[in-house]
């Protein structure tokens, strides 16, 4: 089974409903519901979507789509050696290196989901939109 890194953008591309990029968003949430992919998150992710929800929706609300997210995903660890070759690497953003770097450390993902592939360039781990991802899987 793949696995698959899904970066804030794509979650928030189907929260959020942000046409046309909800539809792969939603087809790449479906495979990981169904257990056709391992979807992983990272806590920094949670973070970010909590924040942005947050501002159009009730706490309570939020906390349970998060739940829900959670039940078809996994968390990937960070740690301080995640921080640091984070703040070591040459990634421009500092949260694109935080969560390529929870992505390396896990060492079984093969591929960093995100509609902000050049911000990845820098990434060993293969990288694709989630257009070109969804066109992949139905090959």
């Amino acid at each position: 089974m793949k696995k698959i890194l899904i970066d804030t953008d794509v979650l928030l591309d189907f929260f959020f409903d942000r046409k046309p990029f909800s539809k792969d968003s939603a087809i790449i949430l479906s495979f990981c519901e169904r257990n056709i992919l391992e979807g992983y998150i990272t806590p920094v992710i949670i973070s970010n979507i909590y924040y942005l929800l947050r501002r159009t929706a009730k706490h309570e609300k939020v906390i349970d789509t998060l739940k829900q997210l959670l039940t078809i995903t996994h968390v990937l660890h960070m740690d301080k050696l995640v921080i640091i070759k984070a703040l070591n690497s040459e990634f421009k953003d500092f949260e694109d290196a935080l969560q390529n770097f929870a992505a390396i450390n896990n060492g079984a993902i093969e591929a960093i989901i995100t509609r902000n592939v050049k911000d990845y360039a820098k990434s060993t781990i293969g990288v694709l939109t989630p257009e070109s991802f969804v066109k992949l899987l139905n090959t």
